[in-house]
């Protein structure tokens, strides 16, 4: 693991047990039922923008990458872009809400999901189960190199609670952990947690694998290709392997241009 995401990780516990102090028990007791009514489908959305010939991008709300700011990114900043991303076609909008190293917050998704109908995806790093009911959110994103041995718990507990677990995979070590859970939603992400480099043959070398395990075990995993996509060939290149959705956040937001590139990678297919 890079000193970056251990440092990240780090912070996350700090913050996880600054939240334990200040949560009331009482309040950790959210309606599941309200939830799910609440929650809206991705993969519905996913498998519609499919058969019409689109390209599924999950367009991401980013002020910053470690060590790279972005944009300086308000709730009401936060809103106006993820409404200019689903007019332009996004099937679903991920937000950050991780604070120290990319400057997100949970303000920032709330605004969001109440300015705009598309699925909303928590990006964040989940260590433990009182995030759960920290935010409302339709996916919840869970890193299966971050909890390892705690991976299929915490699918289940993200279910539980009316969420779309979204588990992200680095490696085939990390796939067949996620395959061993009841996760829909496999995302691979093309960066690596060791150097923090960027390789789109990651998702070609792993697709495959997802692949052949639901040939052999009648599933049908929803796979999402993460990281390092800016050009109409990268994501090209990513479906035509096999994704079913790419997850964009970078290019989108230093194009300057949130409706042109976004509505861009969308109709990549008919360039």
């Amino acid at each position: 693991m890079h000193a970056v995401i251990n440092d990240i990780i780090s912070s996350t516990e700090k913050r996880v047990q600054n939240l334990k102090i200040k949560t009331e028990p009482a309040s950790l007791k959210s309606s599941v039922k309200e939830r799910d009514s609440n929650k809206r489908d991705i993969i519905g959305a996913i498998t519609e923008r499919k058969q019409r010939g689109k390209v599924a991008v999950i367009a991401e709300v980013k002020p910053a990458s470690p060590g790279k700011k972005l944009r300086d990114i308000n709730p009401e900043d936060a809103a106006i872009i993820a409404a200019e991303m689903e007019r332009a076609g996004a099937v679903a909008i991920s937000v950050l809400t991780e604070p120290e190293f990319f400057h997100g917050s949970t303000d920032n998704l709330r605004s969001v999901r109440n300015a705009i109908s598309l699925p909303v995806l928590r990006k964040d790093f989940i260590v433990d189960e009182i995030q759960f009911s920290e935010i409302e959110s339709d996916l919840i994103l869970l890193i299966a190199g971050i909890l390892g041995e705690k991976l299929e718990e915490m699918v289940d507990m993200a279910m539980s609670k009316g969420f779309e677990p979204l588990v992200e995979v680095h490696n085939e070590t990390e796939l067949k952990n996620a395959l061993e859970s009841k996760t829909r939603i496999i995302g691979i992400n093309n960066r690596n947690l060791s150097n923090l480099e960027i390789d789109l043959n990651t998702t070609l070398q792993l697709i495959p694998l997802v692949k052949d395990y639901d040939t052999k075990n009648g599933q049908n995993h929803i796979i999402i290709s993460e990281s390092g996509m800016h050009t109409i060939d990268d994501v090209r290149m990513v479906v035509k392997a096999g994704a079913d959705a790419v997850l964009v956040g970078t290019s989108i937001i230093k194009s300057g241009e949130i409706y042109a590139k976004t509505k861009e990678l969308v109709d990549s297919l008919y360039y």
